[in-house]
């Protein structure tokens, strides 16, 4: 059930960039094999294709894991909560608001954690499939605007949103991975040949280990190109999903009821100090007036008087 209703979510409208994104990434892994396995005779595309879509599949398998959630949190700097004060002032908190965000959508995962990081800034993201990791910044701002923060992480986990950065997270390790070996079987024929050559010495030689020059130049060249470009287009294609699922999000917070202690929560936000893949998460949300306009479009009555003495 779980995996079609992750499909279900994949093929949602506001995932189709990232559906593309994945798509793009079996055909990078796919050309990749096809370089690596050049000189191999009887070997057809469609083998070449069906072998990447395993090991990418296997990849997506481990990212869906434990293990992958374990991995995200690592990256983000997320730990337990230990201080005493922290956990008496927050845990009462995100109960009710999983409680009623249970109520809401009762496909929402069991047993999901709360973690925080250092981050002086206040903010919260969820990630995985049972993780919601706050800021130590957040516990500072009032209590319906820490509410509201959480009912939008809990819209990303009833939407399934948080494993759609697992999925994208992982397929770029694995097309790196790629990458990275391909460049050291490069860079390994260009060391030996650069011993050949040496060996061979004379007019020979210096011709050859030109020809290993510039023939390990554009190759290099290529990969590189390769890698900017399909990074690029990976950025603006989950960025492009991102910015849709940030407004259901904020949807689903305003349906706890949060809609007005979202807004002053949106209003309050800085520049962020966020760094790594925190940083890429926050770099996908839309502009914070269009979000307040949304929600004041959806019955929020929250308003900023100016010019008040």
């Amino acid at each position: 059930m779980y995996v079609f209703d992750l499909i279900k979510r994949l093929v949602h409208k506001t995932n189709i960039p990232t559906l593309i994104y994945l798509v793009i990434n079996v055909f990078v892994i796919t050309g990749i094999i096809a370089l690596l396995l050049i000189g191999f005779t009887g070997i057809t595309f469609w083998q070449e294709f069906a072998l990447a879509l395993i090991l990418y599949m296997i990849s997506l398998f481990i990212a869906m894991s434990p293990f992958g959630e374990w991995i995200l949190r690592l990256q983000t700097g997320c730990k337990k909560i230990k201080r005493a004060e922290q956990k008496e002032f927050i845990e009462s908190i995100f109960q009710e608001v999983y409680e009623d965000a249970k109520k809401l959508d009762p496909h929402i995962p069991n047993k999901v954690k709360l973690y925080i990081n250092g981050d002086s800034e206040p903010n919260a993201f969820a990630t995985g499939r049972k993780t919601i990791c706050i800021t130590e910044g957040l516990l500072y701002m009032p209590q319906d605007q820490i509410k509201a923060t959480l009912g939008h992480e809990f819209g990303h986990l009833a939407h399934k949103d948080t494993d759609l950065i697992l999925l994208v997270s992982v397929g770029n390790l694995i097309v790196s991975a790629f990458v990275l070996g391909f460049k050291l079987v490069i860079d390994i024929g260009h060391i030996t040949t650069s011993i050949f050559a040496a060996i061979l010495g004379g007019t020979e030689g210096v011709i050859m280990a030109i020809c290993n020059a510039i023939y390990h130049f554009f190759i290099t060249l290529f990969v590189t190109g390769i890698m900017w470009l399909w990074t690029k287009i990976g950025i603006w294609l989950v960025m492009k999903s991102s910015r849709s699922n940030e407004y259901e999000a904020d949807e689903f917070s305003y349906r706890l009821g949060y809609g007005n202690a979202l807004c002053a929560m949106l209003d309050s936000l800085g520049g962020s100090t966020a760094k790594g893949l925190f940083a890429s998460l926050e770099s996908s949300h839309p502009d914070k007036d269009a979000r307040i306009m949304h929600l004041q479009e959806l019955g929020a009555t929250y308003r900023v008087v100016y010019g008040a003495k």
